[in-house]
């Protein structure tokens, strides 16, 4: 996955309106399905719990059907793209340890995939407003660096491929 520039303006607007639109989709939807098994399969008990949850399950199988089927519309490009780079970099930090004991050792691939992950997660902070933590990603970065000068290896984020993840 390349790491690209989006519109952070752009991605913050249409991802708002998908957790909006989500939400009120799910207290909508749950509702009207759970009402509409109550009428229809009254408990004397007087407890709905499990319509309720049913209601609740349905709505959030249709909301994650209809974010699937709609992911390649262009409304949805920036929030994509987030969701699957997040994902990129949770398969990368799973592996972290073993990749930061092979980049000790000068292993090209393993100094690779740290570097993408730390130029991801500096777009992703970014774009999130998450700037606390830049300072450290500098600190670490230096050091990658340094390992990947001493062991003379150029880095570049467009180079990385996740099946490299695969040897580690």
């Amino acid at each position: 996955m390349q790491l690209i520039q989006i519109d952070k303006a752009r991605y913050r607007k249409h991802l708002n309106r998908v957790i909006i639109g989500c939400g009120l989709a799910l207290a909508i939807g749950s509702l009207a399905i759970s009402q509409l098994l109550i009428a229809l399969f009254p408990d004397e008990s007087g407890s709905h719990f499990h319509w309720n949850l049913i209601g609740v399950v349905i709505t959030s199988l249709i909301i994650g059907w209809a974010l699937n089927k709609y992911r390649t519309h262009d409304y949805m490009t920036e929030v994509v793209y987030v969701w699957d780079l997040k994902q990129a970099l949770n398969k990368i930090t799973r592996k972290m340890a073993k990749l930061k004991a092979a980049g000790r050792e000068g292993n090209p691939q393993a100094l690779l995939a740290i570097h993408y992950s730390y130029a991801g997660s500096r777009l992703l902070w970014q774009l999130d407003d998450n700037t606390i933590t830049m300072d450290e990603l500098a600190i670490k970065q230096a050091e990658l660096d340094n390992v990947a000068a001493q062991f003379n290896v150029a880095l570049n984020v467009d180079d990385y491929d996740e099946a490299i993840l695969k040897q580690f």
